[in-house]
């Protein structure tokens, strides 16, 4: 059993290969020169919602077709909050070397005079955490779940 198949690790994995997502997704917009555009940032959501909507697809068919909602709302909000670590670190990196890349930043963000590379990553990764936090909410009660139990200490 390899990391990405452990029932066990499915934020982890599914986190990274979200991660490989968005990243992939930014530099493809940077290598066509569409970095600039802000509306096509719109389309990391569904790239967030489809990592943790199969996070949460495989932590039931990992647990015999049971998913508890609390367990379920763990998994989905680590799995966008390791996705945005990531990609916030990688932002980091990149944006550290690319010194263009953050100048035109700077110069193109309203409050872009504040911003430093561990500004703009941490605000990614902190969009990304709350992001990943409302998606789950909302995928998880789409999601079929299990029953909660009778409350302990009731008679029939």
């Amino acid at each position: 059993m390899n990391f990405f198949n452990n029932p066990n690790r499915i934020p982890e994995s599914y986190g990274l290969k979200t991660a490989g997502g968005l990243i992939a997704y930014f530099l493809l917009m940077s290598v066509l020169g569409l970095g600039h555009h802000h509306d096509l940032r719109y389309l990391n959501v569904f790239i967030q919602v489809v990592g943790i909507y199969f996070a949460l697809k495989k932590f039931k068919k990992a647990h015999g077709g049971h998913m508890n909602y609390f367990r379920g709302l763990v998994t989905g909000v680590a799995t966008g909050a390791i996705a945005s670590a990531v990609l916030a670190i990688f932002l980091f990196v990149y944006m550290s070397i690319n010194t263009a890349f953050m100048q035109g930043v700077i110069d193109n963000e309203p409050m872009g005079r504040y911003l430093n590379p561990y500004i703009s990553s941490f605000a990614v990764a902190l969009e990304g955490f709350f992001s990943g936090f409302l998606f789950t909410f909302i995928i998880i009660n789409y999601v079929d779940t299990d029953n909660v139990n009778d409350p302990v200490g009731e008679s029939k």
